[in-house]
């Protein structure tokens, strides 16, 4: 069965950086459009970020200019890299992968953004 595994979350200061990982198989990777959603307590799952196919990337509004979305497709991976990261930022945040109806979810990465 598909899998996303993502990687790189913890804990960081505000103002630091940190670089999510989000491998993926079973799955032709470079079909898919990859996306970064995030969770905090309390709120509605929300998107941060997705790439397509074929490289067009799309940002929150949130984090324009601060997070950047990437992706592999030698190495089925996407990527977030975070920056200026704020107190708000704290999330779980989850790896997606979608084309037509076929949808698929990582198990989630938690991000805590100290003060």
């Amino acid at each position: 069965q598909v899998q996303l595994v993502e990687s790189g979350g913890g804990l960081v200061q505000a103002g630091g950086s940190l670089r999510l990982s989000c491998a993926a198989s079973r799955i032709t990777f470079s079909i898919f459009t990859m996306a970064w959603y995030r969770q905090a307590p309390g709120k509605q799952r929300e998107l941060v970020a997705d790439i397509s196919d074929g490289g067009t990337t799309n940002y929150a509004d949130s984090v324009k200019g601060r997070f950047g979305i990437s992706r592999d497709n030698a190495k089925n991976t996407v990527y977030l890299q975070m920056n200026s990261l704020k107190p708000e930022d704290t999330a779980v945040y989850y790896c997606n992968a979608h084309k037509f109806t076929f949808v698929y979810w990582g198990q989630g990465t938690q991000v805590t953004v100290s003060s």
